[in-house]
């Protein structure tokens, strides 16, 4: 049945073209989502300032709270205490160890301080000068020349060093005398990360263990991992990379093998009349469904090999756009080995061997005499185990739409509402027939009464083909589906987050400043003209480990710095009880929600776990009403600060009196300080937005991706199912139909196809928009502008009138009494 299987693809090329554009373009998006798995589970970045150090020793960038399975990812730069250095120094094999001081610095090309020491962990050498004593600096090579004095933003104040010397090595870093930067670090006790030389000859990897074994809170790095140890949020990255891989990977799986299987199915669909000659003329069920099968293999196996060219392509792009928008680092080094191709091509084999299997099983079984009639009249449309699944599918889609409704809140609903989306788009397909009858009672006489005499005509070549009808209908349906939910939770999503943000936002205007804005303008900002309330205002995030029932997740709670104000202060909180007054030293303001569900209240302690990984004893001191799903809490700004990896405050809020316009007075402040710029409040929105507008953007180019191969699908399954009717075309042309009007018959089909796939994909978008939107926002509607709505259901009508008329208009190109073939 092989060489049979050969000669039918050598004379049906038409009818397996689609199933192998399918399994070419699903094959590369699993690909790309592998390599993107791969590539954060590998995380591999080379070393560059601490090449030179085969031991790299950092602290331990995640948190295991109490009774928590998952470790939180720390996103501030964890230290290693001194006293661990002396005990690596006397580790057997170590030569030396030496700490790393790093902090901000811009100055001289540079943005980042090191101490002098610490040079030789990297390929630093000096081209000119020597090594720096106080108040001296090595810079990279630059403008600048040895003798040179140089000025610093460090900590947010201006310091001016001699230049002692020029150094080649990595751009981005000057070097200070140990005692300097000592000096400039807020912790010296405590350094980013030590390099650890050792002896030549010496096992490195078993002085690694000994390191280890020293202390639980520092991770030891060798080889390629030393990367990482250079890079803060690396770990954070690495988790988003992986889950965004994982997520959207799955997501485009199932959609590859859905759109697959379809297609074949589809493609089987029109052969019907075929495979009941052939069980008419003796042919077994075993040998139709071999044949069956050898069709898929030999369609899939090259689609799958042709598909893995631009899937390496594909993913070293999103690898690239990921790393550009900050959600993966662009140190890593992009991998894509053999795993990621047998995960693209082994998904779709199984596709297209499971839909061979299932097309085989009807058209196997049927005898000759039904196979004919089936064929011909396409009475039966759907199986007890299509009805099943479909049912299962919908009932999935119900359970999530229930979950979503009832146990989510705020940004954690996407989580089911997400798979719910194709829960529902499946399920409705796979009962597509029965839906398309629905849809076409509704839009059947509105479009007669404007169309009809070729509106008649339509509708009665739609009744008497409803199961090829909704073969056509449901890839649209899937596109507009997909496509809507996706797009409008990502814009109800940022919209809720923004409106919580600033429904409580009561700063006027906000001073920033990448370098860091020192305490010192602070105060000159409060005594400004007009100036109400000033506040140092600072992000992180932290994991409270005490009471254990706090309502965060592993990713840990946001975090907000403000200093002591009182009831007119800037902070962005609706106090309840309680007073931002006392928000000095080890102090802490919760949201209600919070504080109810660890049954905490106004003078009792919680502990946390901040950034860096320091755990803190913090007393309640207020209680404010906040949104549920985007809770903070409120730490003072100087505790925040001090435990980030900069330890820096870059943002100042400030308040002004009624009727005082406040901005002339700041921006004479902020002309007396370098860096310091003044913005309003639309600065500090968008500043809060700014992560969920990344992900927003992620979604938007992992949606496209999903859209286009979905658009695919409506291509192919439209173009298929147009040339199928060559026949049809011909017995009207010869019964005196004009060209003209069958194309206007056609555009009235594609017309209803259209509405049908459309209103159907609205349905499916709203049974996940509705309960998600009520669940983020106040409203139970949808935000986002109107010309996205527009824009898909636009795009899916261009995709159906030009996948049916096109090829329709050059198959009437041709004599009606021309012979033409099955496909």
């Amino acid at each position: 049945m092989m060489r049979l299987a050969v000669r039918t693809l050598r004379f049906r090329k038409g009818g397996f073209v689609a199933t192998f554009i399918a399994v070419v373009f699903g094959t590369a998006i699993v690909m790309a989502c592998g390599g993107l798995m791969e590539t954060g589970i590998r995380s591999n970045v080379a070393p560059e300032r601490l090449a030179a150090a085969p031991i790299v020793v950092s602290g331990k960038q995640s948190h295991l709270r109490p009774g928590a399975e998952d470790a939180t990812p720390l996103p501030e730069r964890v230290g290693v205490p001194a006293s661990v250095v002396d005990k690596i120094r006397s580790v057997d094999g170590v030569s030396e160890a030496i700490g790393d001081y790093t902090f901000a610095a811009f100055g001289a090309g540079a943005t980042e301080g090191h101490n002098w020491s610490s040079a030789a962990l990297a390929p630093y050498r000096l081209t000119s000068g020597r090594a720096p004593r106080a108040g001296q600096v090595v810079v990279p090579g630059s403008d600048a020349k040895v003798g040179d004095r140089v000025t610093f933003l460090i900590k947010g104040e201006p310091a001016t060093f001699t230049v002692s010397g020029l150094a080649s090595g990595p751009a981005g870093h000057s070097f200070f005398s140990d005692r300097d930067a000592a000096r400039c670090v807020d912790n010296p006790t405590s350094f980013a990360g030590v390099g650890v030389l050792v002896a030549p000859g010496t096992d490195v990897e078993a002085i690694k263990d000994r390191i280890e074994a020293l202390d639980t809170g520092i991770t030891v790095s060798t080889g390629i991992d030393r990367g990482l140890a250079e890079h803060v949020g690396g770990e954070s990255q690495r988790v988003a990379l992986i889950s965004i891989a994982g997520s959207f990977g799955g997501i485009a799986t199932m959609t590859m093998m859905f759109v697959v299987a379809s297609t074949l199915a589809l493609s089987a669909q029109h052969r019907e009349r075929e495979f009941a000659l052939l069980r008419g003329i003796g042919t077994t069920p075993g040998q139709v469904r071999r044949m069956i099968l050898g069709e898929s293999l030999l369609v899939s196996i090259p689609a799958v090999l042709l598909g893995a060219v631009p899937g390496v392509f594909l993913g070293r792009f999103l690898f690239e756009q990921l790393g550009s928008h900050g959600v993966a680092s662009p140190f890593v080094e992009f991998s894509q080995g053999w795993l990621p191709f047998v995960a693209g091509a082994g998904a779709a084999v199984l596709a297209s061997i499971g839909a061979a299997l299932i097309a085989a099983r009807k058209s196997a079984k049927i005898r000759p005499v039904e196979a004919l009639m089936e064929a011909s009249l396409q009475r039966k449309w759907f199986s007890w185990v299509r009805l099943l699944f479909g049912l299962l599918f919908l009932g999935g889609g119900l359970a999530l739409l229930i979950v979503t409704a009832t146990v989510m809140t705020g940004p954690l609903a996407g989580a089911t509402a997400g798979p719910s989306i194709l829960c529902w788009a499946i399920g409705v397909a796979l009962l597509g027939p029965f839906w398309t009858k629905v849809v076409l009672l509704l839009w059947r006489w509105p479009v007669q009464l404007l169309t009809r005499v070729n509106g008649r005509l339509a509708i009665l070549n739609v009744t008497a083909r409803s199961v090829a009808m909704s073969a056509a209908v449901m890839p649209v349906m899937l596109a507009v589906g997909i496509s809507t939910a996706n797009l409008y939770m990502q814009t109800t999503q940022v919209h809720a987050a923004s409106e919580a943000f600033t429904r409580d936002l009561r700063a006027d205007a906000v001073l920033v400043s990448e370098a860091g804005l020192s305490p010192a303008l602070l105060n000159e900002v409060r005594e400004a003209p007009g100036v109400a309330s000033a506040s140092a205002f600072v992000r992180s995030t932290a994991v409270i480990d005490e009471p254990r029932n706090a309502p965060f997740d592993e990713d840990g709670a946001p975090v907000l710095g403000v200093d002591a104000q009182g009831h007119d202060g800037t902070a962005p909180v609706r106090l309840t009880a309680g007073s931002l007054s006392g928000l000095v030293g080890s102090t802490v303001a919760l949201p209600e929600y919070v504080a109810s569900k660890m049954d905490r209240g106004i003078g009792s302690e919680i502990t946390m776990t901040l950034g860096d990984g320091a755990s803190v004893r913090l007393r309640v001191v207020a209680l404010f009403a906040a949104e549920r799903g985007y809770e903070s809490i409120v730490l003072p700004a100087s505790l925040v600060a001090a435990h980030t990896t900069d330890g820096l405050t870059k943002q100042i809020l400030v308040r002004s009196e009624p009727g005082s316009d406040v901005r002339p007075a700041l921006a004479a402040v902020a002309a007396k300080h370098p860096g310091v710029q003044v913005a309003d409040r639309d600065t500090l929105v968008a500043s809060n937005a700014e992560d969920l507008q990344t992900q927003a953007w992620i979604n938007y180019m992992l949606v496209g991706m999903l859209i286009a191969y979905t658009a695919v699908s409506v291509i192919n399954t439209l173009v298929s199912t147009t040339l199928r009717r060559r026949r049809e075309f011909a017995l009207q042309r010869l019964t005196g139909s004009t060209r003209a009007q069958v194309l206007r018959m056609l555009t009235t089909e594609s017309t209803l196809i259209w509405l049908a796939g459309i209103t159907l994909g609205t349905l499916v978008a709203l049974a996940c928009l509705l309960p998600y939107s009520a669940t983020v926002s106040t409203s139970s509607l949808p935000t986002g502008p109107l010309w996205i709505y527009l824009a898909i259901i636009g795009a899916a009508g261009a995709l159906t009138f030009t996948s049916t008329l096109l090829p329709a208009t050059t198959t009437l190109r041709h004599s009606p009494t021309q012979p033409t073939h099955a496909d």
